[in-house]
């Protein structure tokens, strides 16, 4: 499944990635929507939901975030809804690891 979140802010250190293998965090933007897709291998076999997806969260709770390889690059988002498949940008999607 994918979760769709709107990007409420992100540190600095995202921008300033220039890593071949983590330049797309540089695509990271305030108010952007981005979709993070759980997979299997992410996935809790008990409660077959990706950890951080939040399941629980609606409205304007905000969740928090850190991008795998660049711990500097963190930041919040909220929730806004779940769905069977993305439908967002390649560089605006995403995996739970």
């Amino acid at each position: 499944y994918c979760v769709e979140f709107r990007t409420e802010s992100l540190s600095q250190h995202c921008a300033l990635e220039t890593r071949p293998f983590a330049c797309w965090m540089q695509y990271l933007r305030e108010g952007h929507i981005v979709c993070v897709t759980c997979q299997p291998p992410a996935m809790s076999a008990a409660t077959q939901r990706c950890s951080g997806d939040g399941h629980n969260a609606h409205g304007d709770k905000i969740l928090h975030w850190e991008a795998i390889g660049n711990s500097q690059c963190q930041g919040t988002w909220k929730k806004i809804r779940q769905l069977e498949h993305c439908s967002c940008p390649l560089v605006h999607s995403f995996i739970f690891t």
